[in-house]
């Protein structure tokens, strides 16, 4: 007897010394730590549990207990931090569930009501905390397979509490952990299975998130947001791969801030990365709301930036290009001290398996150029070379 609670004790430390070890940079990680904090809880209840018996009832059934429901409540509020979905409301009803759940308990134990019905308390209480986590891993929009399997994998751990709920219904007296016989047994193959697959779903999920984190960090510009030179130039490529098989027209929009030297040396570079900052975001704004999700933006360098329209016409891109021109021209930004204003050039070709990304950068820098040639803060269109009497076509 004391066996089993002893390997679930020690399940349960070495699980928090094994994500310890390898989220040991992870200090600020509020997810990984309120499940840290969950298992030690856990450790505790089930070795104050293992001396039932010598210890008072009060600190091996009630109080043990106690900490098995505040260690499902932090294990949950882990899973829905990992989600990001632990708002303010979920927060507060969290809470307010737990303390029934334990107030709750405390009163069925005070009132002398049998061990089968504290077992059955327990056992849907601690479902009930799984049931929103549970939803969201298997039914949220997008969610990875990963993320879906181990919502499978928490539902499987409910369903064995519920298991061992309708058990102790049945049994009635006969039911209990101290209970020599087929009850106890199926208990403690419930226990072990809770811990294992409870365990290594956080685990995994926690490591999935930890990828995820990696790959934006490689994948954005820190400052604005937007993809960095080389995702941009990798993402694009594979589109003009995929377009060129398909025989269809790329556009690509090269723009800059104007007289952005001049900004950074009259008002520092503090000022200058916030026009950088407002131009991203106000520019991304535009584009969601033009493109949807057809389109790719990132920063090629200073105050250098790039959009890559895949399956656009010259006529569309050129007008989105304006688009966007305007959102920067015609507001101006509260909390800048200055007002700015932005140049682009736009080339459009049909995607074929010679054309390059820097085919399409130089066609529209060449198209910038003529943008700033003709008084800055406009539109250039990059025209085929057999257009000998101009290289560009200006909007303003």
């Amino acid at each position: 007897m004391k066996t089993v609670f002893m390997s679930l004790v020690f399940g349960h430390i070495f699980t928090v010394i094994l994500i310890t070890a390898y989220r040991r940079s992870s200090g600020k990680d509020r997810s990984v730590n309120t499940f840290i904090l969950a298992k030690w809880l856990q450790a505790i209840a089930w070795a104050m549990l293992m001396f039932r018996g010598v210890l008072p009832e009060i600190m091996s059934i009630v109080l043990a207990n106690t900490l098995l429901f505040v260690g499902a409540a932090l294990e949950t509020a882990a899973l829905l931090i990992l989600q990001q979905a632990f708002t303010r409301r979920i927060r507060r009803w969290h809470f307010l569930y737990t303390i029934v759940c334990v107030t709750g308990f405390a009163a069925i134990y005070l009132f002398g009501v049998s061990e089968s019905t504290r077992i059955v308390y327990a056992s849907i209480g601690t479902t009930l905390f799984l049931i929103y986590p549970v939803y969201r891993m298997t039914r949220e929009p997008g969610a990875s397979p990963l993320k879906r399997l181990v919502g499978y994998l928490y539902g499987v751990v409910a369903v064995s509490l519920l298991s061992r709920a309708a058990a102790a219904l049945q049994l009635g007296s006969q039911a209990g952990l101290f209970t020599v016989g087929l009850y106890q047994t199926f208990s403690f193959i419930a226990l072990y299975l809770i811990m294992i697959l409870g365990n290594i779903g956080f685990v995994l999920l926690s490591k999935e998130q930890a990828d995820a984190d990696l790959l934006r960090m490689a994948s954005y510009d820190e400052m604005t947001g937007v993809l960095n030179r080389r995702t941009f130039i990798v993402q694009s490529r594979n589109h003009i791969h995929r377009l060129a098989k398909q025989g269809r027209l790329v556009s690509f929009i090269l723009f800059d801030v104007d007289a952005y030297k001049t900004i950074n040396d009259t008002y520092g570079h503090f000022t200058g990365d916030r026009v950088l900052t407002d131009m991203a975001n106000r520019i991304r704004q535009c584009l969601s709301g033009l493109a949807a999700d057809k389109y790719l933006f990132g920063r090629y360098g200073g105050d250098e930036f790039a959009v890559l329209l895949p399956d656009t016409d010259e006529q569309q891109a050129t007008e989105w290009a304006e688009a966007l021109r305007r959102t920067i021209a015609d507001t101006l930004p509260d909390i800048l001290p200055v007002a700015y204003t932005i140049s682009l050039g736009v080339a459009t070709v049909q995607a074929t398996a010679d054309i390059q990304l820097n085919t399409l950068y130089v066609l529209s820098d060449q198209a910038l150029y003529e943008a700033k040639r003709a008084g800055r803060n406009r539109v250039a269109v990059h025209m085929p070379q057999s257009h000998a009497s101009e290289n560009s076509q200006e909007i303003h």
